[in-house]
């Protein structure tokens, strides 16, 4: 194996390709690091701006059926309506899933959003959709635009040195298709945290080391990057050696600063606060993601994905993958509780004004109900070859809930038709729903351009939308 501390072992002169290496290296390959950059950010305090916007995302990987959850349709027939009754909200007029009686109590504190809508059916395209704001209706295996989490990040960067040593974007247990920062570079992607948090063993590595051991084998490592610094600027065509020393200043903060370690250290949250959001993946991902924001990370995104979907470990609820009611009642519990912990959360710490949460996945589950065979027997399937229920992908028609951000909660907006098949009511697209975010994080999506691979100003949302207004505080 080569020995990353030997500088004969490194390339002279890393083109473009060596470069994006030492970015996707993250926090294992630590062979570059600019030393004044390090010691002036070590001295930094873990909560800095705290009057910044911030974001937190939590995804639904595979797309939830509105009508078994925000917008059910008691009235439609029930190869459309489902077994699940409606229960009243504390809201009056408002009336969800029995399924979900735990934001049913607390739907004061978030709206729902019933007329999204879209043209891309894939999980891919449905996801660039979402997330970039891309039109194209294809799958793509690679994105041709960057997420908003991944913008934000390369936009928040350009105003001056960030004070706080946390990263400003985090991804727990974030899985999406296919999208990540495009032609921005690897160095404004998240600082990716993996793992069960409801483990008593887990950890977050590499962050808050304390061994002075460590820490001189680290300055070691900052010695070599000063001989790389040293490499002629000129080759650095597309400036990834600037995006890779803001990278790995911010990644050798993480490693130095042991004060990092307590905004990712669930242990300190008491133990009624941690069975309040459930003790399960979940519920601690969305307790992690409460902590983080609070202690200064803007863009926190995070996946509902995993053992607690079902047999697929997504919201896939296709016949071939899960009976679909049973995968719904199989996962409710755990997500209505973690949710309504983290909305509760928001605004019992005073942080409803500056931080948006916003719950959503690619798209929602078809009205019409179908049966397949199923593909294999598993949590909220029945052995392979049985027929059962499933709803599968709809664009046409969803729902996605908002909570904080200074917004009026209380209240639904939009709505869909008696089977809950197509919008007709204050149709949303997925332009609108990015631009409302940027709005919320203090970024004019409209007039905001990147240049691209090829230098082209490129604007932020090519599929462009406004700002929703009922969801603007």
């Amino acid at each position: 194996m080569t020995d990353p501390f030997n500088a004969s072992s490194i390339t002279p002169c890393p083109g473009p390709e060596n470069r994006r290496g030492f970015l996707k290296m993250g926090l294992a390959g630590f062979a570059s690091l600019t030393l004044p950059g390090i010691m002036r950010l070590q001295a930094a305090s873990p909560v800095q701006n705290k009057k910044k916007k911030a974001v937190i995302m939590v995804w639904q990987p595979g797309g939830c059926s509105h009508i078994d959850t925000y917008d059910p349709k008691p009235n439609a027939p029930r190869e459309y309506s489902g077994p699940f009754g409606t229960i009243p909200t504390n809201v009056p007029g408002i009336n969800f899933s029995e399924l979900l009686p735990m934001q049913a109590k607390i739907a004061d504190k978030f709206t729902v959003l019933r007329s999204m809508r879209h043209g891309s059916p894939g999980h891919p395209a449905g996801t660039l959709r979402m997330l970039t704001g891309d039109p194209d209706t294809r799958d793509k295996e690679i994105p041709k635009y960057p997420d908003w989490m991944s913008v934000t990040n390369y936009l928040r960067s350009k105003e001056g040195p960030r004070k706080n040593p946390l990263p400003p974007y985090v991804g727990v247990n974030f899985s999406s298709q296919r999208v990540g920062p495009a032609y921005l570079g690897d160095a404004y992607g998240p600082f990716t945290v993996s793992g069960d948090p409801n483990k008593p063993n887990f950890v977050v590595p590499n962050i808050g080391l304390s061994n002075a051991a460590e820490v001189k084998q680290l300055d070691r490592r900052a010695t070599l990057r000063q001989k790389l610094d040293t490499l002629e600027r000129s080759f650095d065509q597309a400036g990834e050696l600037q995006a890779l020393d803001e990278f790995e200043t911010q990644a050798m903060t993480l490693l130095t600063n042991p004060k990092t370690k307590d905004a990712f250290d669930l242990t300190q949250e008491d133990d009624r606060t941690r069975d309040r959001y459930g003790r399960n993946s979940w519920g601690q991902q969305l307790l992690m993601a409460r902590r983080l924001v609070e202690a200064g990370v803007d863009v926190l995104s995070t996946s509902l994905s995993g053992p607690l979907c079902g047999r697929v470990n997504n919201w896939d609820d296709h016949a071939v993958n899960h009976h679909v009611f049973d995968a719904m009642r199989f996962r409710s519990k755990a997500y209505d509780q973690a949710v309504s912990a983290l909305i509760e959360d928001i605004y019992e710490r005073g942080l409803d004004e500056r931080v948006l949460v916003v719950v959503t996945g690619e798209f929602g589950r078809t009205p019409k109900i179908n049966y397949q065979p199923s593909t294999g027997a598993g949590n909220a399937s029945a052995p392979a070859g049985t027929k059962q229920p499933g709803r599968d992908h709809w664009a046409r028609a969803f729902s996605n809930i908002w909570a904080g951000g200074g917004i009026e909660t209380g209240r639904f907006i939009g709505a869909t038709d008696k089977f809950g098949e197509d919008s007709i009511e204050r149709i949303c697209g997925a332009g609108d729903f990015l631009a409302t975010i940027y709005h919320h994080l203090g970024i004019d999506a409209a007039n905001v351009l990147i240049e691209d691979f090829n230098g082209r100003p490129t604007p932020i949302i090519a599929d462009q939308g406004k700002p929703i207004r009922e969801l603007v505080g």
